[in-house]
């Protein structure tokens, strides 16, 4: 790193030696998590809290620079650098790369300046041309046989695939659903829908909209892009997972599966048959100006919570609450996870709070967990907890936990 920094590239600017430190930074005390165009905006340019990334493209274009930086870097004076460092286009995260050598054979091309026969010379022969094409012929080939030797013997050796390694935060929260001779099970909302998006589309109501068709195919951008930071999480824990749209969840799967669920009962509609959270609940409001809005209520609030939770009124949502929470399922020895915002933007935020080691940490000091699987390691006991999400741009951009609850 420090290499890069003082090098000719780098040297004159501060403000991207500032980033790569910072990415390294990150990418070695939280590896596997990705950052933020928003925490990077904040933490290392100074942004303002109401960083917006449509109106400020500040970390786009310092990104975009620094990427070209370490290329250049690496084909000029790093050319014989060990280690590259690399930013992967379309993240905000540092690669470490051993640089692995080709060694190639030089072959220097032979100039042959043909000599002029001597006057009163006897003519050639006729078979002449043959004696200096197969002459020719013999020499490309013991160049060939020469070149195939020297890359066998200078060629890399071969390294065994090495399996990328969870951070210990992720393994200690995710142990629960790893034991299990069954993939977990993720149930995603799909909502009872009626109407045409082009004619007008709302939630299904069993009173007035019985006669009607019903649309179950639709889902969020949160669940989708959910779906992905799990997945990306279990192959790092080295586990697969079977996913399922929650109107075809059967009782039988709630019974023989650890479940998570992705997305609050008014349109994950399994989660209404389950056992669920018990201090923090889904509710539509009965009375007031915000009459028929989805909330989270606080069952038991405590001194300085809020009893209920609400998102934001006007469009675009920027701010937004989630649910999670962990509990034993149906079948006692199962687990169920509840991964559910308000909107689909803190269903989003619910799963990547669970799935970054940097907030998953947090969360097991909460319970007073320790990360890791010796003596004197906890495991996760079931919790609830609600998370404020702070929204820019339609994609959440800070997560932090409100109100925490240990279940007994």
């Amino acid at each position: 790193m420090e290499r890069l920094c003082s090098s000719d590239l780098l040297h004159g600017s501060e403000s991207l030696c500032k980033l790569l430190r910072y990415l390294a930074e990150q990418s070695l005390d939280h590896p596997g998590a990705a950052v933020k165009e928003y925490q990077i905006a904040t933490e290392v340019f100074k942004r303002p809290p109401n960083f917006d990334p449509r109106m400020d493209s500040t970390v786009r274009v310092q990104t975009g620079r620094l990427r070209s930086k370490l290329a250049e870097y690496y084909a000029r004076a790093g050319a014989d650098d060990s280690w590259v460092i690399e930013i992967p286009k379309g993240s905000y995260s540092i690669a470490f790369q051993p640089r692995v050598a080709h060694a190639q054979p030089e072959l220097v091309p032979s100039h042959t300046v043909a000599e002029a026969p001597p006057k009163n010379a006897p003519p050639p022969r006729a078979n002449q041309p043959l004696v200096v094409t197969v002459a020719m012929l013999g020499g490309l080939l013991a160049l060939c046989v020469v070149a195939l030797i020297y890359l066998f013997l200078n060629r890399a050796p071969s390294r065994p695939d090495v399996k990328p390694v969870a951070p210990s935060a992720l393994a200690t929260f995710w142990a629960g659903f790893l034991d299990s001779p069954d993939e977990p099970l993720v149930v995603f909302s799909n909502a009872e829908f009626v109407g045409r998006p082009e004619t007008g589309m709302h939630y299904y109501n069993p009173i007035i909209d019985k006669p009607q068709p019903i649309h179950d195919h639709y889902t969020g951008v949160g669940e989708v892009l959910g779906m992905h930071e799990l997945d990306r999480v279990f192959t790092l824990l080295h586990q697969g997972l079977r996913v399922k749209r929650g109107r075809l969840l059967t009782m039988d799967d709630a019974k023989n599966s650890d479940l998570i669920f992705m997305g609050s009962p008014s349109e994950n509609l399994s989660l209404r048959e389950i056992p669920t959270t018990q201090e923090f609940l889904f509710r539509r409001l009965k009375d007031g100006p915000r009459k028929g809005d989805l909330s989270i209520q606080n069952v038991r609030p405590r001194p300085g919570e809020q009893s209920v939770f609400l998102s934001t009124a006007q469009l675009p949502v920027t701010e937004d609450y989630a649910v999670v929470g962990l509990m034993p399922g149906l079948n006692p020895s199962r687990w169920a996870l509840v991964l559910a915002g308000l909107t689909t933007l803190g269903t989003q935020a619910a799963v990547e709070y669970v799935t970054r080691a940097n907030t998953v940490e947090d969360l097991l000091k909460q319970m007073k967990v320790t990360p890791g699987s010796g003596a004197g390691q906890g495991k996760t006991p079931p919790f609830e907890a609600v998370l404020e999400v702070k929204i820019s741009g339609g994609v959440p951009v800070h997560s932090k936990v409100v109100a925490f609850r240990l279940r007994k």
